[in-house]
């Protein structure tokens, strides 16, 4: 009579087994410690913020209220690391190198030799040495508006906001605690630092977005992978298995917190699909791209940060730009770049100028900023920007909204932004840690608007 039982059991035992091999609850919280470890790394030792705070208005929103009330985060002043305990042990440390920024400790890391050289900031008339305050009511207000809390909405804690009109600053604003000199986390708008490196090797005649990318791992003949090219992972069209999910269980989260190697995790990713056929944004394509980029420059991280700077970081008279990579040297140029809002802005008027260098000098190739923010595939999607040219029914709400046809923007997640519109000769960075789905970009096309119509 206890046959149905133990058969019973054993079916539930075995369904249990399968679905923690399938979605792993401790990695899922390894994940979080992850995120706890090197966000706040980060931005406690590069962004020079409150811990506490950083913990609770960027951490928290991230991995939820309930991981957020596991874990302990520890602070160590003395040899700048961050760790972050779960219930009976350390679940994840992440360690501040000079010039590098923050890394999780995992297995496979390379070791890091400090930089300690910063570069300095350029006096260039690009903007007054003080904060400068815009002196149109109606700016101000939209300013207001995409700053303004209110009680029972969703946070937005947006830390700063500069417009550049005509390649000045005519407006800036910062919440307490942040200045003209806060580095500011990129997340995503990444992504664009990564296009324009890309942009220079272009112009060196080392790379071409034509070609297939080339990843060793993908050599056995007959893999479908071979057929990705540079461009189709510029577009996220790869066909790559590589979900990126607001979820602890989607690779990219594994790839970005559980792995020393992130290009190589991305690169074992199947194919589901022939490329070139679906737009799907994924970190892992961007990855990729990036280690190849790090082998056509040569020398590893320290080659790509010396690069960086003399090509594209000093031409544009950006300050000192922290750029962070994984365990094996490749930049992460997906996620973290750490710099202030007046330098993202600076990066913003590269684009707004075609490529071109204050001083007039070509960094990009010509052509090259107009096929970066030409959507492909339906999708609102350029190569490393998001746009507005295209059909989706987001570009329309932005055009209609007051955002131009001919603007772009590049985008990180929790808001990060820099806004484009060549048409109006404007660029507007915006940083902060807002809520989702939208993370206040509404406000922002409101005061892009107010901001075409006030500067005119």
């Amino acid at each position: 009579m206890r046959k149905p039982l133990l058969v019973t059991t054993s079916l539930v035992l075995g369904l249990a087994i399968a679905a923690w091999a399938v979605y792993r609850p401790d990695q899922a919280i390894r994940v979080a410690a992850g995120v706890a470890a090197h966000h706040v790394c980060s931005m406690t030792y590069v962004g020079h913020q409150d811990p506490d705070t950083i913990y609770r208005e960027l951490v928290t929103p991230m991995i939820g209220s309930l991981p957020a009330k596991w874990l302990t985060v520890h602070v160590d002043r003395e040899r700048q690391a961050v760790a972050v305990d779960g219930l009976v042990s350390t679940l994840a440390t992440a360690t501040f190198t000079p010039g590098y920024g923050c890394r999780l400790d995992l297995p496979g890391n390379t070791a890091w030799v400090a930089d300690t050289h910063v570069a300095p900031d350029i006096d260039d008339g690009f903007a007054a040495a003080g904060l400068v305050a815009t002196d149109k009511p109606t700016v101000a207000a939209a300013m207001e508006r995409v700053f303004a809390e209110h009680r029972g909405d969703a946070p937005k804690a947006v830390k700063a906001v500069v417009i550049v009109k005509d390649g000045k600053v005519v407006a800036e604003r910062y919440a307490q605690g942040y200045g003209i000199r806060s580095k500011l986390i990129s997340f995503s708008v990444a992504k664009s630092f990564t296009n324009a490196l890309l942009g220079m090797l272009a112009l060196d005649g080392k790379v071409d977005p034509k070609q297939p990318l080339g990843a060793l791992e993908w050599q056995t003949p007959g893999d479908p992978r071979a057929a990705i090219t540079i461009e189709d992972l510029m577009r996220m069209q790869s066909g790559l298995a590589a979900e990126e999910a607001e979820s602890a269980f989607s690779p990219v989260a594994q790839m970005e917190f559980l792995h020393a190697d992130m290009a190589g995790f991305a690169a074992a990713q199947p194919a589901k699909e022939a490329p070139g056929k679906t737009f799907e944004y994924t970190s892992a394509d961007t990855v990729l791209l990036d280690r190849m980029l790090g082998q056509r420059i040569g020398g590893g991280a320290a080659g790509v940060r010396a690069f960086a700077r003399q090509r594209l970081f000093a031409p544009l008279h950006m300050g000192d730009v922290t750029m962070e990579y994984d365990g094996q040297g490749t930049f992460i140029g997906s996620t973290y770049v750490y710099a202030t809002a007046r330098d993202y802005a600076r990066l913003g008027l590269l684009y707004l100028n075609d490529g071109k260098a204050p001083d007039g000098s070509r960094l990009l190739p010509e052509g090259w900023v107009a096929w970066s923010r030409t959507s492909a595939l339906g999708a609102p999607y350029g190569a490393g920007f998001w746009t507005n040219d295209g059909p989706s029914d987001v570009a329309q709400m932005r055009v209609e909204g007051g955002f131009p046809k001919d603007g772009f923007f590049a985008s990180g997640t929790m808001g990060q932004r820099i806004y484009i519109v060549p048409s109006e000769h404007l660029v507007i960075t915006r940083f902060g840690y807002s809520a989702p789905p939208t993370y206040g970009i509404e406000d922002d096309v409101r005061l892009i608007k107010a901001a075409i119509a006030a500067y005119r």
